[in-house]
C-alpha cells in the first residue's frame, strides 16, 4: 500500500471506524500526513472518545504543524483524561510551542494529580525558560515524588532572581505547607533571614512539625551572630524532640562551647540523639566530657551508633586511656563501632602514639587492615610511621587478595615511611609487585624501590632484569605508574654513577 493509499485509509477510518481504529488512524495520519491534514487532526481532538483525543494529540505532535498544535493542544492539556493530558503535554514539547495558552496550560499541569504530568510540565517549562505558575512551582518543593520536587528545586534555583519566584519562596518559607516549607527554608537566600527572624525564632521552640523545626535550626545555624547562637543554645537546653535535638547538637557540636555539656549529657543515652551528643561532648572536652564518654565506652548497653561516635570522639580528645579503650572495640561485632574506634585511633595518630602503645596499635590495626575496603586508607594513616607494624606487614603483602591492601602495605613498607632491620631485605618484595594487576600496587612498588635505593645506598642485584621490568612499565596505561617507573630508573642511573 502506497503512502497516499495509507493516508486515504486513515481518513476513512477517522470518519467511520470504531474508537480504537479512529485513535490508531489519528496517530498514523500524524506520522504519514502533511500540513493539509492538520485540520482533520484538530477536529479529531474534539472527539467524544478520550482514546481518539489521545491519538489526535500524538498525531499533532508527529505532524509537526505548530499552528494546528497551538490551536488544539491547550484544550487537550486540560482534558479530563490523564492519558490525553499526558500525550498533549508531550506533543506541545515536541512542537516547541511557546504560546501564552501553552505556557498557562503547563502551569496548570504543575498541579496535576498524575506525577508524570507534573514532571512533563516542569521539563517543558524549563526548556521554555519560564517558571510558569510560580505559586504552583514552589508548592512542588513539597511534592512526595523525588522526580517532581527535585526538578522543582532545580527550577527554583534557575529562576531565583525572578522577583515572583523569590517572593513566593520567602512566603513559603514562612507560611507554606510543611514539606514545601522545609525546602524553602533550606533554599532561602541569606538576605531574607533578617526579615523572617522573629517567626524563625518562634518556630525554633515549638509549633511546626519536627522536620520544619529542623530546617529552622539549619537556617539559623548559618547566621553568624552571637544573639542567634544564644537562641540556639537556649532552644537546645529545653528541647524534648530527639530529631530536633540531633540537628541542634550536630550544628552546634563542633563549637566546643561548654553550654553543650548539659544537653549533651542528657541526650547521650537516647538512641537517636546519642551519637550527636557524643560528638558534641568530644568537641567540648574536659573532665566532665571525659567521664561521660568513658562511661558510654565501657557500658555494654550502649547502642552501636552511640558507641561508634563515642569512640571517635574519645580518640579526638586523646585521653591517656584512649588507646586501651579503643583497641578492643576494633573487634566489635558492629562494623560501625569498629569503624568508630579506627577513626578514633586515626585522630590520635596525628600527634603520635606513646612508646608503650605503638606495638599494640600496630598488631591490632594490621590484623584489621583488609576487613573493610572503605577504611583501608584510614588504617594506613594509623599505621604510618609505626616501625612495630613492619614485620606483620611483610607477611601480609603476599597473602592478601585485596589490591587496596597490597598498595597500602607497600606504601607502609616504603623506607620513606619507616625502616627497621628488615628494610634492607625488602627489595624482592617490591620487585615482585611491579607486575601486579592493579595500577596502585605497581606504582607503590616502583616508588618503594626508588626510596629503597635512596635509603640503603645499595646497588641492587639483578639490575639488568630490574631495568627491563621498569622499562616495560614505561608503556603502562596509567601515567602515575609510568612516572614512578621513570623515577626509579633515574635512581638506578644515579646509583650506578656513584
Amino acid at each position: 500500500m502506497t503512502t497516499d493509499h495509507q493516508i486515504a485509509f486513515f481518513l476513512r477510518e477517522l470518519e467511520t471506524g470504531d474508537t480504537w481504529r479512529r485513535a490508531a488512524a489519528a496517530k498514523g495520519l500524524g506520522k504519514l500526513g502533511d500540513g493539509e491534514h492538520a485540520a482533520v487532526l484538530v477536529r479529531a481532538a474534539g472527539d467524544r472518545a478520550p482514546e481518539v483525543r489521545e491519538g489526535a494529540a500524538v498525531g499533532l505532535g508527529r505532524l509537526g504543524v505548530s499552528a494546528a498544535g497551538a490551536k488544539a493542544l491547550p484544550a487537550l492539556m486540560d482534558d479530563d483524561d490523564p492519558w490525553v493530558r499526558r500525550q498533549a503535554s508531550l506533543a506541545s514539547a515536541r512542537l516547541g510551542l511557546r504560546d501564552r495558552e501553552i505556557v498557562d496550560a503547563y502551569g496548570r499541569l504543575l498541579g496535576d494529580p498524575d506525577h508524570r504530568l507534573r514532571i512533563n510540565a516542569l521539563d517543558a517549562l524549563r526548556e521554555l525558560g519560564v517558571p510558569g505558575d510560580v505559586p504552583a512551582l514552589v508548592r512542588l518543593l513539597g511534592d512526595p515524588a523525588y522526580g517532581v520536587w527535585g526538578r522543582a528545586r532545580a527550577m527554583v534555583f534557575l529562576f531565583e532572581k525572578d522577583p515572583r519566584v523569590e517572593a513566593e519562596l520567602v512566603r513559603t518559607a514562612q507560611w507554606g505547607e510543611d514539606a514545601a516549607r522545609v525546602h524553602a527554608l533550606l533554599m532561602l537566600p541569606d538576605q531574607h533571614v533578617d526579615r523572617l527572624m522573629p517567626s524563625l525564632l518562634r518556630d525554633l521552640t515549638g509549633g511546626p512539625a519536627t522536620e520544619v523545626r529542623c530546617a529552622v535550626v539549619f537556617r539559623l545555624a548559618r547566621v553568624d551572630r552571637p544573639q542567634t547562637k544564644d537562641s540556639l543554645f537556649a532552644a537546645l537546653e529545653v528541647e524534648r524532640d530527639a530529631e530536633v535535638a540531633v540537628q541542634l547538637l550536630f550544628l552546634l557540636g563542633r563549637s566546643g562551647d561548654e553550654r553543650l555539656l548539659g544537653p549533651a549529657s542528657r541526650w547521650l543515652s537516647d538512641e537517636r540523639a546519642g551519637p550527636s551528643a557524643a560528638t558534641a561532648l568530644g568537641s567540648v572536652g574536659g573532665r566532665v566530657a571525659t567521664r561521660l564518654l568513658r562511661a558510654r565506652l565501657t557500658d555494654p548497653e550502649t547502642t552501636a551508633r552511640t558507641l561508634a561516635a563515642a569512640a571517635t570522639a574519645y580518640g579526638d580528645m586523646g585521653r591517656w586511656d584512649a588507646v586501651w579503650l579503643l583497641l578492643p572495640l576494633l573487634e566489635h561485632a558492629s562494623p560501625a563501632v569498629s569503624e568508630g574506634a579506627l577513626r578514633g585511633l586515626d585522630a590520635m595518630a596525628d600527634t603520635g602514639f606513646r612508646p608503650w602503645e605503638r606495638a599494640a596499635v600496630a598488631r591490632a590495626v594490621v590484623a584489621r587492615l583488609g576487613v573493610n575496603a572503605t577504611l583501608v586508607g584510614v588504617a594506613e594513616r594509623v599505621l604510618a610511621g609505626l616501625v612495630e607494624a613492619l614485620p606483620d606487614l611483610r607477611k601480609l603483602a603476599d597473602r592478601t587478595t585485596s589490591p587496596l591492601v597490597r598498595a597500602a602495605v607497600l606504601s607502609l613498607l616504603d623506607p620513606h615511611n619507616a625502616t627497621d632491620a628488615g628494610t634492607p631485605h625488602d627489595l624482592p618484595l617490591f620487585v615482585r609487585h611491579l607486575d601486579d594487576a592493579d595500577a596502585l600496587v605497581r606504582q607503590a612498588a616502583a616508588e618503594g624501590i626508588t626510596h629503597w635505593l635512596e635509603e640503603t645506598g645499595t646497588f641492587p642485584p639483578g639490575q639488568g632484569r630490574l631495568r627491563d621490568r621498569l622499562t616495560a612499565l614505561g608503556s603502562d596505561p596509567f601515567e602515575s605508574v609510568r612516572k614512578a617507573a621513570a623515577d626509579t630508573l633515574r635512581a638506578l642511573d644515579h646509583r650506578a654513577d656513584n
